[in-house]
């Protein structure tokens, strides 16, 4: 284990908490701040020192926020009177820059939005701030959350450049929500929120080695969020471990804390979705997954979720036809292009927009896409949520299960601007469409890169899934520390998936 600071050789001291905040829970923290061993302002410095010192190598912070030490101390003040709000109050978050902050830029990493800050926070902001939690800063991410290009480079954005795989630095941390992972993966923060269209929260939690939440769809306000879709987009959390990731879920919705009990796998019973074509190594790595539940009395049955080659050929047109729309009601809110026409116009003018991957093809595709009141979209729409519902439920009710598991990824990529992303990765999908939760916890490894085993489940099933995924955490054990390889030595793992 690595403590506070050390991950940096010669780098300026680190705050000494007596903690290692790779492994430390929100409980824990709460505990010692409640019995005055720590302070949030100690915690808050601590995390802004890894911030300047091993950020640099991953580039996974755009912003820090300058009021993040006074919210700190104000915390400090409430624990001293005992008027702590809640589980949040003093722990530091990280936020995706697609979230609307009223005192930071939110630019979804365009510099089309690079102006002034929104007016208000987003409502989850609201809700973060209200809870006393400390925000820390912004993440990185693929611009326009990966809706922009048909090649694109996940975690590249013309605001913020490259952020790398804390694991592995010339691999890729996926996207969307790429900054939040990596930064999570390097505990830069304690928390950080991600949002998901359809594996953007999932797919960067797992090839960094970290925890991730897909709420199920309106449990966590999206007004102030730059959107894809309203139909499938959601923020959530993600962490270092699932208590932290479901505490701050209920201060993202507003609801009682509970801590998640990992009563363990016994009477379970777990469809196992293979996906062999992520390849042998991670189908290796299902097979011991499996044979862990197994003895921990887990009923483990395979499956294939149905009418995914449907769910492909439906999902994309639909959120042509809903972006168009939604981004515009968006950008009518900010300064700079006021809808996807100008914003197509900014790019073609702007060369800092075209240093990685010149492609807007899907701005251009949406922006001539059938309008959301056409009754062929409505039909698609339609179709489209009502399969991969049924995909789940019909999977579930057949096989009696508690839970469908997936791989959540491919061993992490090379980066490659000229090439593009690797990440067709289907076991997202039928979750993010039907607005149902999934939640990604470290499953293993293929030599150094991490990999995520997903869990999904039905409709608001998300307390019970938090509940399976502290059991197959504890079980699994899988996590460890990232030790910012530069490289690796070409191997059979360097596949394309894409």
């Amino acid at each position: 284990m690595f403590m506070t600071g050390q991950y940096v050789r010669g780098a300026e001291a680190a705050p000494a908490l007596g903690i290692d905040l790779d492994t430390a829970t929100i409980p824990q923290l709460q505990e010692r701040m409640a019995e005055g061993s720590l302070t949030s302002s100690e915690l808050t410095a601590a995390y802004l020192h890894r911030i300047r010192t091993v950020d640099p190598r991953i580039n996974s912070v755009l912003h820090t926020n300058p009021e993040a030490v006074a919210e700190a101390e104000a915390s400090d003040a409430r624990h001293r009177a005992g008027q702590v709000l809640g589980p949040l109050d003093g722990i530091p978050v990280l936020l995706k820059d697609n979230v609307n902050t009223r005192d930071m830029p939110t630019t979804a990493g365009s510099l089309a939005l690079a102006g002034a800050p929104p007016d208000t926070d987003a409502e989850l902001v609201t809700r973060l701030r209200d809870g006393g939690a400390v925000i820390l800063g912004k993440t990185n991410l693929s611009e326009w959350a990966n809706f922009r290009a048909e090649t694109p480079t996940s975690g590249w954005s013309a605001v913020g450049g490259q952020t790398r795989n804390p694991y592995v630095l010339d691999r890729n941390p996926c996207g969307s929500s790429a900054g939040s992972g990596a930064a999570l993966a390097a505990s830069l923060a304690q928390v950080a929120i991600g949002t998901e269209t359809d594996g953007s929260i999932v797919c960067p939690a797992g090839i960094n080695g970290v925890v991730g939440h897909k709420p199920s769809l309106g449990l966590v306000s999206g007004a102030g969020v730059v959107p894809i879709s309203v139909e499938q987009d959601t923020a959530g959390p993600m962490a270092r471990n699932v208590v932290d990731a479901a505490l701050t879920l209920a201060v993202l919705q507003g609801s009682e804390p509970v801590v998640p009990r990992a009563d363990g796998l016994a009477g379970k019973r777990i469809g196992l979705w293979r996906l062999p074509d992520l390849g042998p190594e991670v189908d290796a790595l299902m097979s011991s997954t499996a044979a862990k539940f197994r003895a921990a009395g887990a009923e483990v049955v395979e499956v294939v979720p149905p009418y995914q080659d449907r769910l492909g050929e439906l999902e994309f047109p639909a959120l042509l036809s809903e972006f168009h729309r939604d981004i515009d009601a968006y950008l009518a809110t900010r300064g700079g292009p006021r809808d996807l026409a100008e914003l197509i116009e900014f790019n073609r003018r702007t060369p800092e927009e075209q240093t990685c991957f010149a492609g807007q093809e899907l701005f251009e595709q949406a922006l001539t896409a059938p309008p959301t009141t056409d009754p062929d979209y409505r039909a698609m729409r339609a179709e489209l949520t009502d399969l991969a519902k049924r995909s789940i439920d019909e999977t579930m009710a057949e096989h009696r299960l508690d839970a469908i598991a997936s791989p959540t990824n491919p061993p992490a990529w090379t980066t490659d601007c000229a090439r593009g992303d690797d990440d067709v990765i289907p076991s997202s999908t039928p979750a993010a469409v039907a607005g149902y939760p999934s939640i990604s916890v470290p499953a293993g490894f293929v030599g150094e890169l991490p990999v995520g085993l997903l869990l999904m489940a039905g409709h608001r099933q998300d307390p019970e899934l938090l509940s399976l995924a502290a059991s197959v955490e504890r079980e699994l054990d899988a996590w460890r520390a990232p030790k910012f390889l530069p490289s690796l030595p070409p191997s059979p793992e360097d596949r394309d998936f894409g």
